[in-house]
């Protein structure tokens, strides 16, 4: 085996087998900063992971998608998980779209303690954004476990 596929594997244990996974997301806001240069914006987001994306249900009007829409690189932390790294945002459409329907559905299970609370699916608005990793750093023990992923290659290094 590979030390991607290593890498791969220490994720899908670490955030995979259908757990809702807490992430800080970092997107490009649309406002500048004081000395006029683009600056990040953070947030905590429920996201479920599945083959390298992070998939989160949101607001299609809300900052993080309208940033994506204007730059799509992202940045991401998977909470106290030492998982962190860089990716490309995606918004996949409405949940109800019907080429979403699988994914809604795991999505659905997932998130199933709150996903009706939060989430209104008959609004076109209720969307799923994807969060593609490119380059990813698994961190686990303080370095004793130290993996740095290329998505794009499938290649550790």
């Amino acid at each position: 085996m590979s030390k991607f596929e290593e890498g791969l594997k220490a994720i899908d244990k670490l955030c995979g087998n259908n757990k809702d996974n807490v992430i800080s997301l970092s997107t490009i806001s649309t406002d500048l900063s004081a000395n006029g240069l683009p600056q990040p914006c953070t947030r905590d987001v429920d996201a479920y992971y599945e083959d390298g994306v992070f998939y989160v249900v949101t607001w299609g009007e809300s900052n993080k998608i309208r940033q994506i829409a204007m730059n799509n690189a992202v940045a991401f932390s998977v909470n106290f998980g030492g998982i962190y790294g860089v990716g490309v945002g995606e918004n996949l459409g409405w949940v109800l779209d019907p080429k979403n329907a699988e994914l809604r559905e795991k999505l659905r299970t997932v998130f199933a303690a709150w996903y009706d609370i939060a989430n209104n699916e008959d609004n076109e608005n209720c969307v799923i954004l994807a969060i593609r990793m490119t380059k990813t750093t698994v961190n686990i023990d303080h370095g004793a476990v130290y993996y740095a992923l290329d998505f794009v290659n499938k290649s550790e290094g």
